[in-house]
């Protein structure tokens, strides 16, 4: 989870280091910390400054005492071992001060490692897994006649778990840093490198990245770089080009990354669907390799917000292609022992695509057999390298930890990947694709009407009205019917307020008991075959004095009388209401969170990449 950022050059890196860290602090923000290399290399020393809480705590301290220095590395923290406070923040030294660690990840065996070091003298200051890094470094590092290099592989060596380690030495003008499991980028600049736990964090400064994979360590120094494996062999790997540019990281005017990254929809929505739909000729376009008619089912894995947009995919994909699709929550489904075959397809969704357990899923399907197929984001990460091959969604970075934008272009691109199963398996003819391709099209239009300003300021005003309800109840039917769970998990995420998401026909075996006249029941009744028995639903809430906010199509004044409260969102074709509904619940759990002063960027609890189970 934590972000990790590093730096060696001519810069001051203290303005570096916070620079990415503010980059990165979706993915924690229990604690931060820096380490700066004092004096260069030849016996120098490394000053350590870490405070609990939000960077801010720490970045107002820095700002009073400076520390000057052109290498360091910088760490925010997501608690997994020991409490968040000042002592279990990163960066971890050794006794001496001389070795310094920053660590993403978990060691699974830090107990037994711990134990022995103990045993031999060394003594700990934190509670953290990651500290023991340091201290089996700093004996590697004796052993190897002071050789920083070998001390970290060396130590490696004896770790089980997942890690994204960045180390340095007082003595030593020079970084080193290895991963598994946990992401780590290198960012090369004019004479000066740079280490991040994701892109965002190295934007400001360059463009040209060097993704690192499993296994791999790195070596930073004054000359350059060098690439290895966990063995010591040498490893070449690409420098890329990223066309994110920095702006498109940061908040563009808007009050929150949350609420910038909701407008941003329209165009994540054009670059998802750019290229890959002819609605002339009812073809999709996906430049994928693997053989369609060569599957007899699909499994769908993935955790979150990415699993609520597997559901719409398990819908679109029986209804179009005729295939059993079946969805299961990433961190159950490598457990349980899937039933997988050559026949299958597994398909995994994942915003970061480093999101452990969906990762681990992957290698489950594939042990057993099945071709992979991911819905990612982001380019270079470990899943796609994994992957038998990938449908790359195109919606920039999303900083927010609450997922939008990322959440509608994965529906999206689940639609035009059931769009282009079904007409390779000929269960889709071609006038009712290009009906579909067409409606796919206009998908960032009718996205950018649910954003217009009277129909935004409305949703505000309905949010502000029930901000301070105890629960909440969201309801759909059909392929809306995940759009509800996701409405649900986004109002709990970001305004911690109870909600709960169920096929609205299911209400009444059980949730309907829960139904009075102080809980609000948002129900997704737009336009579809479904409706009619939607709107019996809601009459059940209404029975039972329930306040029903509806979300209706435009024009529907027929069942907004059966409403309290009316959330109109543009007409859209059944198949693709998922997308556009979505905004409105978006939007609800926004304001909801915003009249409670709530911090919708950073929620509790919760952060960005998911990367420890």
């Amino acid at each position: 989870m934590c972000g990790i950022v590093g730096y060696i050059g001519a810069r001051q890196a203290q303005d570096v280091l916070v620079s990415g860290l503010g980059k990165l602090e979706y993915r924690g923000y229990d604690s931060a910390g820096v380490a700066i290399q004092q004096g260069g290399s030849g016996g120098g020393s490394i000053e350590v400054r870490k405070k609990a809480g939000k960077l801010a705590n720490l970045a107002g301290e820095l700002a009073a005492h400076p520390l000057s220095g052109t290498l360091g590395i910088g760490h925010t923290r997501w608690a997994t071992h020991g409490l968040p406070n000042d002592t279990n923040a990163h960066p971890h030294a050794t006794e001496d001060g001389k070795i310094v660690i920053i660590h993403n990840g978990i060691i699974e065996n830090y107990l037994t490692l711990k134990a022995g070091l103990q045993s031999r003298g060394h003594v700990f200051r934190s509670e953290t897994d990651s500290e023991v890094l340091a201290h089996l470094i700093e004996e590697k590092y004796n052993q190897t006649g002071s050789n920083l290099y070998e001390a970290v592989r060396l130590a490696l060596g004896e770790v089980r778990g997942a890690y994204g380690i960045v180390v340095t030495h007082a003595d030593h003008r020079e970084i080193v840093a290895a991963r598994t499991v946990s992401p780590l980028v290198l960012g090369v600049g004019e004479g000066e490198l740079f280490l991040a736990s994701d892109v965002p964090a190295l934007l400001a400064y360059t463009r040209q990245v060097v993704f690192l994979h499993d296994g791999d360590m790195v070596v930073l120094g004054d000359d350059g770089f060098r690439v290895t494996d966990l063995a010591g062999n040498s490893l070449q790997r690409h420098i890329e080009q990223i066309d994110w540019d920095a702006e498109a990281a940061e908040k563009g005017g808007y009050d929150t990354y949350m609420l910038k990254e909701i407008y941003e929809q329209p165009v994540a929505l054009t670059n998802t669907l750019i290229g890959r739909l002819h609605d002339d000729s009812g073809e999709v376009n996906l430049d994928i390799n693997l053989d369609p008619g060569s599957f007899k089912r699909i499994s769908i894995i993935a955790c979150g917000t990415a699993y609520y947009a597997g559901l719409v995919g398990e819908y679109l994909i029986e209804q179009l292609a005729r295939i059993p699709v079946e969805v299961d929550v990433a961190s159950e489904y490598r457990y349980r022992e899937p039933l997988v075959s050559e026949a299958t397809l597994a398909i995994v969704i994942s915003q970061s695509g480093e999101t452990i357990d969906t990762l681990e899923a992957l290698r489950e399907a594939k042990k057993f057999g099945a071709k992979t197929l991911g819905v990612i984001n982001a380019k270079g990460s470990s899943m796609t390298r994994e992957l038998d091959d990938t449908l790359y969604i195109h919606a920039g970075p999303e900083i927010g930890v609450a997922s939008t934008k990322a959440y509608t272009s994965m529906v999206s691109a689940m639609l035009m990947l059931a769009l282009w199963l079904a007409r390779a398996r000929g269960t889709l003819d071609e006038t009712r694709a290009r009906e579909l391709l067409h409606a796919a099209r206009e998908l960032p239009r009718l996205v950018e009407e649910a954003l217009a300003p009277e129909r935004v300021e409305h949703i505000k005003k309905v949010a502000e009205k029930y901000a301070h309800s105890r629960d909440y109840l969201f309801l759909g039917r059909g392929v809306n019917a995940p759009t509800a769970l996701e409405g649900a998990l986004k109002l709990k995420e970001i305004s911690y307020i109870h909600a709960e998401g169920y096929a609205a026909g299911e209400m009444k075996h059980g949730p309907i008991a829960l139904i009075d006249a102080d809980l609000p029941v948002v129900v997704i009744a737009t336009e579809s075959r479904l409706l009619e028995k939607t709107i019996s639903n809601v009459q059940e809430v209404r029975a039972r004095a329930g306040k029903v906010i509806a979300v209706l199509s435009d024009g529907d004044t027929e069942n907004a009388q059966h409403a309290d409260d009316v959330i109109y969102v543009p007409r859209a074709h059944e198949m693709v209401s998922p997308v556009v509904n979505a905004v409105a619940m978006q939007l609800l759990a926004y304001f909801t969170a915003a009249a409670l002063g709530k911090d919708v960027d950073k929620p509790r609890n919760l952060a960005k990449s998911v990367t420890v189970e």
